[in-house]
């Protein structure tokens, strides 16, 4: 005669705990990085990107007050690196949108008569 341990479930949930559900913030947060990627070289990406990373702030205090019952975590970091990637690109825009204009502006100097020394 073999003793074997009796089967024993896992603990479930409680019945009173919500369903996890998908955070929609999180999601708005990665819409507006998105557009702030697509956009950041024409330097619109700079206000998707500015609403992204406030409204991830919230977001953030959100997950972490919902105890893991709110998903979306991946999201977030997604929409906030995407937001930088468009606030970086605009950034680059600039600068290369200086340059070009010194360099344009340093190509038409004074023109001297031939006589002046």
């Amino acid at each position: 005669m073999s003793t074997l341990a009796p089967v024993t479930e896992p603990p479930g949930r409680h019945p009173l705990d919500p369903d996890p559900a998908p955070s929609t913030k999180a999601g708005a947060v990665l819409a507006l990085g998105i557009a702030a990627a697509l956009t950041g070289v024409m330097i619109g990406g700079l206000v998707p990107a500015t609403i992204a990373l406030v409204l991830a702030r919230e977001v953030r205090a959100d997950l972490r007050a919902a105890g893991g019952f709110l998903l979306g975590s991946r999201r977030l970091r997604i929409g906030v690196a995407l937001a930088w990637a468009g606030i970086v690109l605009a950034a680059a825009a600039l600068v290369v949108a200086g340059i070009a204009g010194l360099l344009t502006f340093a190509a038409y100097g004074r023109d001297y008569a031939p006589t002046v020394n």
